[in-house]
């Protein structure tokens, strides 16, 4: 089933992440190399040298499933260690739904976190999140949509691909709503440690909850491929049956370096959060400078933010200009289901990101005859 269910921004980024040289289309934060993470986490050669490659256990290293314990706050026994949070995704999914179940998904959304159970032949409810009122969540349009069908409720907050996210009671509301109806909760907090303005918010505490988490965003590990998800014991069984035709278990090689990451997740966040406040301070004033061009609603969260070009009629169009003209990614809108909207990230290297939003002005400049009648003239590129 999945065949025939196109990722769109999968197909997107593998057409030109690696074929430009500015990344504004990504969610997460700038990369780590080993020799940068083996010096800040103190990782010495020897522990490296030990490593003998016998296949690791289904639910991964306990060592591992531990340290992940710790830092979220919950019991070992309840952890699950994936490759990537995407594999966490699958297996749950295909644990607990069958054709025909009601799901609640927001939009928009990451299409991974709702594809699979479309795939398995789900009914889909959708909880928008409305460009108009800055994708802020409305918590009654969820408890219109619950109902004692509802088997899922899937949310991650803060949001993929805009940056928004809740409060704490409005946290509080939507466990209780789930709960009333005795539905699962899939917490998908990839970008729960990547807030601005407030605490992160708590991995929710409710028997039927779900919640997945990565190094692939705010630890700058995307290619460590290390993500997990803390579940019922009862569920975490059946994704072991499950997993046994995917994946089997991690590498003991990525395991040792993903534990560590987790033992020392501080040293690693304050770089990259301390980095992402500056480029959101960047990006801020470059929004201001585009005289209304440009429209966003400012994120609480996470490293990306979904602009709207209001005389950009197809932003599909215009990233494809950008990433073949002026080798800059970012994401059309459309890999979201909005056409006059586009994913900027902001979490890469600051000069890159300056340099990346002249490149984008620049593009915007070169299409604006009906920008400049409508919103006076666009900023020159030159004089960011």
């Amino acid at each position: 089933m999945l065949a025939n269910t196109e990722a769109r921004l999968e197909k997107w980024m593998r057409q030109y992440y690696f074929d430009t040289d500015l990344d504004l289309g990504s969610s997460g934060v700038q990369s780590f190399s080993l020799a940068e993470l083996r010096r800040l986490l103190d990782i010495p050669q020897s522990e490296f040298d030990s490593i003998v490659f016998d296949d690791s256990r289904t639910l991964g290293d306990p060592r591992l499933r531990a340290a992940i314990a710790a830092h979220w706050g919950t019991d070992p026994e309840q952890v699950m260690a994936t490759n990537g949070s995407t594999e966490a995704n699958y297996l749950i999914m295909n644990a607990l739904l069958e054709a025909g179940d009601e799901v609640i998904v927001l939009n928009p959304m990451y299409q991974q976190l709702y594809g699979i159970a479309e795939a398995i032949g789900c009914h889909l409810r959708r909880w928008r999140l409305r460009a108009e009122e800055g994708f802020a969540a409305n918590i009654e349009d969820l408890r219109q949509l619950i109902s004692p069908r509802t088997r899922m409720v899937i949310v991650n907050f803060p949001h993929n691909p805009t940056g928004a996210s809740i409060t704490l009671e409005q946290q509080q509301e939507l466990i209780e709503i789930v709960a009333d109806a005795g539905a699962y909760l899939i917490w998908d907090a990839a970008f729960a440690e990547m807030t601005y303005d407030t605490a992160p918010l708590p991995s929710p505490r409710y028997e039927r909850c779900v919640s997945m988490g990565t190094l692939s965003k705010a630890y700058g590990l995307p290619g460590l491929r290390v993500g997990w998800c803390v579940a019922p014991t009862d569920v975490l069984a059946k994704c072991e049956v499950l997993r046994d035709y995917v994946s089997l278990h991690l590498s003991p090689l990525v395991e040792l370096v993903a534990r560590r990451a987790i033992e020392k997740a501080d040293v690693l966040l304050n770089i990259r959060r301390a980095q992402l406040r500056t480029n959101l301070a960047i990006l801020a004033s470059w929004i201001e400078l585009q005289h209304g061009v440009v429209e966003w609603t400012k994120p609480v969260g996470g490293a990306c933010t979904f602009v709207r070009l209001p005389f950009v009629s197809d932003t599909e169009d215009f990233c494809h200009q950008l990433a073949r003209q002026h080798r800059v990614l970012a994401v059309p809108g459309i890999c979201f289901g909005y056409p006059q909207h586009l994913r900027l990230g902001f979490g890469g290297p600051t000069e890159e990101l300056k340099e990346g939003l002249r490149r984008f002005a620049a593009l915007l400049e070169s299409e604006a005859d009906l920008c400049k009648s409508a919103a006076g003239s666009v900023l020159s590129a030159a004089s960011f």
